[in-house]
């Protein structure tokens, strides 16, 4: 099983990281329904502006441990690498 890091550019310009299965239905959860993150419920909607595909589910936590720990510039400039 693939697992995605990913970051969401929400409503109000700020940028939220995450890890999923399914980047499609992750991105529906944060978008519509109950499941997805309480930090994106009220800065909807928001869009997928980042990606990467990991081996595993202890790689990708990692990974998303990486980059949330990034500079705002920084995660910016991942997003536009």
């Amino acid at each position: 099983m693939s697992y995605f890091v990913y970051i969401l550019k929400c409503f109000d310009d700020t940028l939220y990281t995450g890890i999923t299965t399914d980047i499609n239905r992750r991105l529906d959860e944060h978008n519509t329904s109950d499941k997805g993150a309480k930090y994106t419920k009220v800065r909807r909607p928001v869009k997928l502006v980042y990606s990467e595909e990991s081996q595993n589910r202890s790689f990708a936590c990692k990974r998303e441990y990486e980059i949330k720990q990034l500079k705002r510039e920084d995660k910016l400039r991942l997003i536009d690498a």
